[in-house]
């Protein structure tokens, strides 16, 4: 039976005096699809601002906010309820020609997914290269689902989760380097480490449901409260699945994507500019409320 979420997605800008704004670009509106509908959405700006909405190339939603007068605060919150129906990636079956690694795409696939199989990140010595194909299994066949759910399984395990409130995300050598991140890093750790393998990839931005928030029990989820991120890899025959190495999920009704692309600097929640002195921004503040009804 389908869940509904209501979400508040709130980000605010200070400065210690007004500046002019440029535009701001706004991913904030979750994807549709068969097993996410969106019921209702809106989006306030605060100083007055024109609004205009749009779909990318990927064809995620994307508001331009244009504020239209100077301030020393700009506050941007989006609002919407969705309905999530439940969906576990275990449960789609593969094409019979994919089920054992490696597997090939078919030419009609491998044409649309081209930019999705290609790293986006160097690996001049190999290390990435390398810490993926430990998950290749020595002693029968790999499975390509296990592989994916090993390494899932492996990062939440090995890696220690890091909050990061600067933007941009660490190369995937640098997560191996330090053996921490945020789960922007993890994502792209993953990501860059299957498409090695010959994996298609891609990185989903969006929002993790906590149920201890609404009174349930701990239940060790990590990124809620906040935007979050995972990614989803090409399966023949079950479509994009996802994969969220934070929390070792295998997707569920918890995950509400929002914005998919090729690398995550192209699903940033929010971006944009401002014009004043180069020490007039003091911070900002972001929270994220996802409550069931």
């Amino acid at each position: 039976m389908p869940i509904r979420y209501d979400i508040t997605h709130t980000t605010v800008y200070r400065y210690k005096q007004p500046v002019t704004f440029g535009e701001h670009r706004v991913m904030f509106r979750p994807r549709d699809s068969h097993d996410l509908r969106v019921l209702a959405t809106d989006l306030e700006v605060s100083p007055h601002a024109t609004i205009r909405l749009i779909q990318d190339p990927l064809s995620n939603s994307v508001a331009l906010v244009q504020p239209t007068e100077p301030a020393d605060r700009l506050e941007i919150v989006c609002t919407f309820a969705i309905e999530h129906a439940h969906s576990l990636n275990l449960e789609l079956p593969l094409s019979p020609s994919a089920e054992l690694y490696p597997f090939a795409y078919a030419l009609s696939e491998r044409l649309d997914l081209e930019h999705y199989l290609r790293p986006n990140h160097e690996d001049p010595d190999g290390e990435l290269t390398a810490w993926a194909r430990q998950f290749i299994r020595q002693d029968g066949p790999t499975h390509t689902r296990e592989l994916l759910i090993e390494m899932n399984q492996h990062i939440r395990d090995h890696f220690k989760y890091v909050a990061r409130d600067e933007e941009g995300t660490q190369t995937p050598n640098e997560t191996l380097e330090l053996g921490s991140g945020s789960c922007r890093d993890y994502a792209l750790l993953m990501m860059e480490a299957a498409r090695r393998l010959g994996y298609a990839t891609r990185f989903v931005s969006g929002y993790i449901y906590d149920p201890a928030l609404d009174g349930a029990a701990a239940s060790g989820t990590v990124g809620s409260g906040q935007t979050h991120a995972w990614l989803q890899v090409y399966l023949p025959g079950a479509g994009w699945v996802p994969f969220d190495p934070t929390n070792n999920l295998l997707g569920s009704s918890q995950l509400i994507r929002v914005g998919v692309a090729r690398d995550p600097a192209q699903a940033a929640p929010i971006s944009g500019c401002w014009y004043g002195e180069s020490d007039d921004y003091i911070g900002m503040e972001v929270s994220v409320e996802v409550t069931q009804r």
